[in-house]
Formats: structure tokens, sequence, C-alpha cells
């Protein structure tokens, strides 16, 4: 169950914690990674999965101004990406494209096509769709969600609406419902919030403390699952928010991220300040669907398993993504710079 790695390893020249899978790139498994030296000038690496799957190749090598603290791929545009970094004391986002000739050797300027210049306080991350094309982008600071409409080929960016998350909460991160374009959940060191983008109004909320990650279910409605300091992992049916439907058990230390696979129903992945990375099944009872009548016996009719904890690491382990386009493929990033791409497939139960 535990066990060293047989991935694919790429070493980074400084300290990292970001990594984002390049799904709209339907040809290659290909991944993006930026890096968070306070010293040196920053980097973006387009990491390419060769066609045998035995090495990671650097494709594009990209100098970026600031500390990388957030990066996203845009899920319909392979060239464009979003991050969120630091300079001293102050925060900022954008919008960059990759330049059409690129190269490892002589790699040209990366392009900002919009800066989300409207925060005035701290940015913790920026959120595309997942599920399609869509020309709205989401920016979350420690006090406020911001609506965007960009037109890339315009490269213009505008706010469409905001809305303050009150005094009460400071806001750390969040997720976009990949089955309802309307739908975002908010993070806060003390709850989790749910928001109409229709009317920028919050719909519900669950009281849930020192959240570090949340990632909705892709492949099964209201679904959500989180990863908390104390609590280790939860998953919950956002119909019902009395209690969990499943807990797993975590990490040794700090569980930091939580990814749903975006292709087989159950598969959860999580990272952790004890550097290891661990594979879950988590499956719902098998006469479907949960009532309230029957809550209170739900932990018990889910069945959780630890399928494989990757522990080969020596530093903490903050950045995780499935491959959209090889599901059972996933990279991980620990601060020290390492990525590693591993397959999920010798650990996977026998039918």
């Amino acid at each position: 169950m535990q066990g060293g790695s047989n991935g694919v390893g790429y070493g980074l020249k400084y300290q990292a914690r970001c990594i984002a899978d390049v799904k709209a790139d339907t040809d290659h498994t290909t991944f993006l990674t930026g890096t968070l030296s306070l010293k040196e000038e920053n980097e973006v690496h387009l990491i390419r999965l060769s066609s045998d799957g035995t090495e990671l190749v650097c494709e594009g090598l990209f100098s970026h101004p600031n500390e990388i603290w957030d990066l996203a791929s845009c899920p319909f545009d392979q060239r464009i990406f979003s991050t969120v970094f630091s300079s001293s004391e102050s925060y900022g986002a954008a919008v960059w494209q990759i330049p059409e000739l690129y190269g490892q050797s002589n790699s040209p300027q990366l392009e900002c096509i919009a800066s989300l210049d409207a925060h005035s306080s701290k940015i913790k991350c920026v959120l595309w769709w997942p599920s399609g094309r869509h020309d709205k982008l989401i920016s979350i600071d420690e006090q406020s969600i911001f609506l965007w409409s960009l037109d890339s080929s315009k490269k213009s960016v505008q706010v469409q609406s905001q809305e303050s998350a009150g005094m009460l909460h400071h806001l750390s991160g969040g997720a976009w419902d990949p089955h309802d374009v309307n739908v975002v959940a908010s993070t806060s060191e003390s709850s989790i919030q749910f928001w109409d983008l229709r009317t920028m109004k919050k719909t519900n909320s669950l009281e849930y403390s020192h959240v570090r990650s949340i990632d909705y279910d892709s492949k099964k409605e209201h679904m959500l699952i989180t990863a908390a300091d104390d609590s280790g992992i939860n998953i919950w049916d956002l119909r019902m928010l009395k209690a969990p439907a499943a807990e797993l058990p975590g990490h040794a230390h700090w569980t930091w991220a939580v990814k749903s696979n975006p292709e087989f129903e159950g598969l959860i992945l999580s990272a952790g300040t004890d550097s290891a990375v661990n594979l879950w099944l988590a499956s719902p009872p098998s006469n479907a669907e949960l009532t309230p009548d029957s809550f209170s016996k739900t932990t018990s009719k889910w069945t959780e398993s630890l399928l494989h904890s990757y522990s080969d690491y020596e530093d903490s382990v903050y950045g995780l993504s499935w491959s959209s386009r090889e599901p059972w493929l996933f990279a991980s990033l620990s601060y020290d710079g390492r990525v590693v791409v591993e397959s999920i497939k010798p650990h996977l139960p026998r039918k």
C-alpha cells in the first residue's frame, strides 16, 4: 500500500507550489508549473510527457516577474493560463498567452493578455469554468469574489460583478461547480460559502474550519470533496450538509490538496505536508440515492480505502493535478521543485 516512486521526474530550478493540467491540449499529456523564488526571476515551465511515457520534456521555459502562488490553465485554449503572484507586500493576478513560436532554447516572453487589477486585498486564486468554453473568469481575494468578462482575442477583461464575503470571513480559495456554471464555492477559516453568480449572493454555507482545499466531483452532481487541518478529507452531499457523507483519514500532517479524478468515479488524490500523495477509492452505497432519513447511517454505508501512498518525496507536496487526457496519470509537485508524473493503474482494484 505504501511505497516509493516508479514515476517520471522533472526538476525545477527553484521552489514551487503550483502545477496544472493543460486540458485543452488533446494531443499530448502536458502540465504547466510555476516557481516561487523570492530573490530570483521566476519561471513558468511547459512540461510534456514523451509519447512512450518515459520522460518529461520541457517544451517551453518562460520568465515570470514574481513569485507564483496560483496557476490555472485555460480549459479551451492550451496557450492561455492565469497566475496569482506576489511582489514584496503586493499581490496581483494576470492572464497570459504563450507565444506561438516557443521552445526551450529560445523562448520569447509571455504575453500578458489581461491584468486582473481591481482587487484591493491579497488575491488567493483565479478560477476557470472546467466544463467547456466560457468567457467568464472568477478571482477571489481575502475579502471579495469578482466575476470577470474575458475577451482573449481583444486582450480585454472587465469586472462584470463583485461581492464582499463580509467582515467575518477571510477568504482563502474556491472551486467552480463543473455541473452548474452559476455556482461557485469559496473557502474561509471557518466555513465554505456557496454563491449564485447571477445575483452574486450567498445561497448556502457549511460551517467547517480550516479548509485547505476543495474540489467538486466532476462525474457526480452535488458532491464536494474537502481537505481540512483537523478532520482530514470529507466527502459532502451538498443537498444534506449536516454531516459528511464519507470521511477519509487524510495525512499524518496537514492535508494540503484534494483532487477528484476527471473520469473514474470515486478516485481521489490527496497531498500533504507529510511529504506524501495518497490515492483513495470512496464508493457510495450501491442502492444509490441518500435520503435525510437514512443520513445518520450514511458514513458507514460508504466504502473507503487507501489504495496507495506515494511516499518518495523529500519535501511537502503542495501541487497536484490529474491528467484530463490520460486520467490514470497524475502530476505532483513538492516544494523543492520536483515534479513527478505517476500512473495509478498498478494500484487499482482488480475486478
